[in-house]
């Protein structure tokens, strides 16, 4: 009887233990269903982390009590391997050969600061400065009273735009670029939004056109209230009908927003087939995670710099309670990208750069 017992123990938690597999594996490729078709479906991404981690206490259980079922987990990490390696790459640091470019995309918060750091554009310009990057791609590239921003930036770039995408008495905000690369023309993608928007600059390099294409899609659009019942949410602080209720009220905002984000990488990933006889980089601030629609749309035909060569998590959003990697960098074949992360070292936004280095292939 004991033995029998403990049988269907056993069975019961390898069920669970696989039942776990499929909903990592269902999170972990959610990136290929439609946001506008399945919205709810679509947010499953963001809980890949979750079914990888209880997936690793199952392989620990196994190896502790019975290891002849830890082939289980393993097996399940198998299966999950590509978007395990999206979501938390693992590679060696790589020498950056000479004649490397760099690139920075950063969403800079209008130079508003943090709660920790009010001093936003002198913190941010001094850090620019030291990083003395090629190529600095920015989201959120204004402030509301215009002081000496491209006064300052031209001390250290000699090429400055900003395109402002959205400007009323609620929201304005604006992508710029700030480079060594003298800027030939720009071009704007157009898709629908209120507040965001993608913008195409060409720059003329010592041997070609270089298309640069910095991205700021739709937002999640939290409010202060929704992010606090969130963080509540996670740490377990609400009665269950209420936690209930906001969980399903958040998965619904996000997803339809989630939807809204679609049509948006689907413009770019447009505006890049279109233009492939150019070398081309695509970064900016995403709102979306490396499991996500909006970034496998973009990412089609180009190399992720991240998962290629980051590591770790990579964790670019640095607000409590949303730890996610929603910034990025891709590149076209051109290139071949070095040592891509995440640069914590800058603290005077909600955001982290996310910092590249590319070298142009040489022509076979």
């Amino acid at each position: 009887m004991i033995k029998q017992l403990k049988s269907f123990v056993v069975n019961l938690i390898a069920g669970a233990n696989i039942a776990t597999i499929l909903l990592m594996l269902l999170s972990g490729f959610s990136d290929r269903i439609n946001p506008e078709q399945h919205p709810i479906l679509s947010v499953m991404g963001m809980t890949f982390p979750i079914f990888l981690l209880v997936n690793l206490l199952f392989l620990f259980f196994w190896l502790t009590v019975k290891w002849k079922k830890a082939w289980i987990p393993i097996v399940g990490f198998a299966a999950a391997y590509v978007p395990i390696t999206l979501f938390m790459p693992v590679n060696m640091r790589q020498d950056v050969p000479e004649g490397a470019i760099k690139i920075l995309s950063y969403n800079v918060c209008t130079y508003g600061g943090n709660d920790k750091n009010e001093q936003g554009f002198d913190s941010i310009y001094n850090y620019l400065k030291r990083q003395n990057a090629d190529i600095v791609c920015l989201q959120e590239d204004v402030d509301t009273w215009r002081r000496f921003v491209f006064i300052r930036y031209e001390k250290i770039y000699p090429y400055n735009d900003t395109t402002i995408l959205h400007n009323n008495a609620y929201t304005f905000n604006g992508v710029g670029i700030h480079t060594r690369f003298p800027i030939i023309r720009k071009e704007r993608i157009w898709y629908p939004s209120n507040t965001n928007g993608s913008v195409a600059y060409y720059l003329k390099t010592d041997h070609d056109t270089l298309l640069v294409i910095n991205n700021h899609l739709e937002g999640t659009h939290l409010s202060d209230k929704e992010r606090t019942n969130y963080k509540r949410l996670l740490r377990g602080k609400m009665e269950r009908d209420t936690a209930k209720a906001e969980s399903m009220f958040l998965i619904g905002k996000l997803g339809h927003n989630n939807a809204r984000r679609a049509p948006q990488a689907e413009a770019v990933h447009r505006y890049i087939e279109a233009h492939r006889q150019y070398p081309i980089i695509v970064c900016g601030d995403f709102n979306d995670t490396p499991i996500s629609y909006a970034r496998r749309t973009i990412a089609q035909g180009l190399t992720d710099c991240f998962q290629e060569t980051g590591r770790g998590l990579g964790l670019s959003y640095n607000q409590k309670g949303f730890y996610f990697r929603i910034d990025h960098i891709f590149c076209s074949s051109d290139f071949q990208p070095y040592n891509c992360q995440i640069d914590d070292e800058i603290d005077a936004s909600d955001h982290f750069p996310i910092v590249c280095h590319l070298k142009m292939r040489e022509n076979p």
